[in-house]
C-alpha cells in the first residue's frame, strides 16, 4: 500500500479511452492530518494514566483483585493536575506577579504528575502481568486478553521516553529534535510538518503526494510513512510511477516552486520531457510567463490543483480521517481515491455523450 495508484481499467472505462488526458499531470503535495489532539508533553502523560488506569478498571471488572486503592481516584488526581498546568500561565513580566513564577508552578505540576505516573505504572506492570498469566482463570478468552495487554503494552513502551521528554522540555528546558518526539501514544508514524500557511503553522500527520491529469482524476498518490525528503526529490522519485500510470504518454509535469529545483529540471529534460515548474526566482518566472505561452497557461490551470487537494481531503476523507495507525490511514486514503475517480470517471462518462450529440446537431 505504499506505492499505491488508482486508475480506471481500459476496458471498463472504454468509453472514457477517448477523452482521458494522460500527456500531462498536475503535482501537488499536502499535510495529512491524523486524528489527534496538539501533542502537548504534559498531555501525553495524562493520556497514559488515563488508559492505564482503564485498563485497570476492565482487568478488575473480570474478576482480578489487588491491593490498591480505587482507580478511580488516579482519574481524579490527574485530571486535577492536569487542569493546574493548564492554569499556571507565565507569568514572569506581569504586573503583581513575581518574575518565573508561572514557570516555576508548572515545574512543580510536572513533577507532581511524573510521580503519578510512575505510581499508576506500577500498579498496571502487576495488573497486567496478572492477567497474562491467569486470564483463564476470567471469563475472558485469549485474544479478547491479548487486546487489553496491546493497548497497555503500547502505552507501557512509550511512557518512560514520554516522561524523560516532558522533563526535558519543561524541567531541563532542552530542546528535542522533532523526529525524536512522541506526538502521540496511539498514532504510529505521526510527524511535525512546518506548512507556515496562517492558522496552519505547523500540523501533525504525514505528507501526501498527488498527480492528477487534465480531467482531475488522480494519476498517482503516495502517503508517506517517513518523514518528507523534501517536494524536488519527492518528484524525482515518483517520476517513473507516473509513467508507467499514463501509459507512457506522460510529456509535462506541472508543479509549484517548492518541487523547482536543478536536478528536478535536469531529470525531466533528460527525458524529454516538458518542464513546468514555477521558478524560484520571481524574475525568472515572470520572464517564462511573458515568453512561453505553453507555461502560461499550465501555471493558471495550476490553481485547480489546490481545489483538487481540498476535494479529496475534505470532501472524500472528510477533513481529517478517522483511522488511527499509519496503515489504516493509508487504506483509508486509498479508497477515497478510488471513490473520487470513480466519480470523476462518472462524470466524464456523461459528458462524452453530450458533446457528441452537441456536434451531431
Amino acid at each position: 500500500m505504499g506505492d499505491s495508484r488508482i486508475m480506471p481499467d481500459d476496458e471498463s472505462f472504454s468509453c472514457l479511452e477517448a477523452g482521458l488526458d494522460m500527456e500531462v499531470a498536475w503535482v501537488d503535495s499536502t499535510a495529512l492530518k491524523a486524528n489527534m489532539h496538539f501533542p502537548t508533553d504534559w498531555v501525553l502523560l495524562r493520556d497514559a494514566v488515563r488508559t492505564l488506569v482503564k485498563s485497570i478498571l476492565n482487568i478488575r471488572g473480570h474478576g482480578f483483585k489487588r491491593r490498591i486503592c480505587e482507580p478511580e481516584a488516579f482519574l481524579s488526581e490527574i485530571n486535577a493536575l492536569a487542569m493546574g498546568m493548564s492554569a499556571a500561565s507565565r507569568r514572569g513580566g506581569k504586573k503583581g506577579g513575581k518574575k518565573g513564577e508561572g514557570k516555576k508552578e508548572r515545574k512543580g505540576k510536572l513533577r507532581a504528575i511524573k510521580k503519578l505516573t510512575k505510581v499508576v505504572e506500577a500498579h498496571a506492570k502487576r495488573y497486567r502481568a496478572q492477567l497474562d498469566e491467569n486470564w483463564a482463570q476470567s471469563d475472558l478468552s485469549r485474544k479478547e486478553a491479548e487486546v487489553i495487554l496491546r493497548r497497555m503494552d503500547r502505552v507501557l513502551e512509550q511512557l518512560p521516553e514520554a516522561r524523560q521528554q516532558a522533563h526535558d522540555r519543561i524541567i531541563g528546558e532542552r530542546a528535542v529534535a522533532n523526529e525524536k518526539k512522541i506526538l502521540s501514544l496511539y498514532q504510529d508514524h505521526v510527524h511535525v510538518i512546518v506548512r507556515g500557511k496562517a492558522g496552519a503553522e505547523v500540523e501533525f500527520g504525514n505528507s501526501l503526494f498527488l498527480a492528477e491529469n487534465a480531467q482531475g482524476l488522480i494519476i498517482d498518490f503516495e502517503l508517506l510513512r517517513e518523514s518528507s525528503p523534501g517536494d524536488a526529490q519527492w518528484l524525482q522519485q515518483r517520476y517513473e510511477a507516473m509513467k508507467s500510470a499514463t501509459g507512457g504518454r506522460l510529456c509535462a509535469v506541472v508543479a509549484d516552486r517548492g518541487f523547482e529545483s536543478k536536478a528536478t529540471r535536469e531529470m525531466l529534460e533528460a527525458d524529454g520531457t516538458f518542464e513546468c515548474l514555477c521558478p524560484r526566482d520571481p524574475e525568472r518566472l515572470s520572464q517564462r510567463m511573458n515568453e512561453d505561452e505553453a507555461f502560461a497557461g499550465a501555471m493558471q490551470r495550476r490553481a485547480q490543483t489546490e481545489g483538487r487537494v481540498g476535494i479529496l481531503k475534505n470532501v472524500f476523507l472528510g477533513g481529517t480521517p478517522l483511522a488511527k495507525g499509519f496503515e489504516h490511514r493509508q487504506i483509508q486514503v486509498a479508497w477515497a481515491v478510488l471513490a473520487h475517480n470513480l466519480w470523476v470517471a462518472a462524470r466524464q462518462k456523461w459528458k462524452i455523450p453530450e458533446q457528441a450529440a452537441g456536434q451531431a446537431a
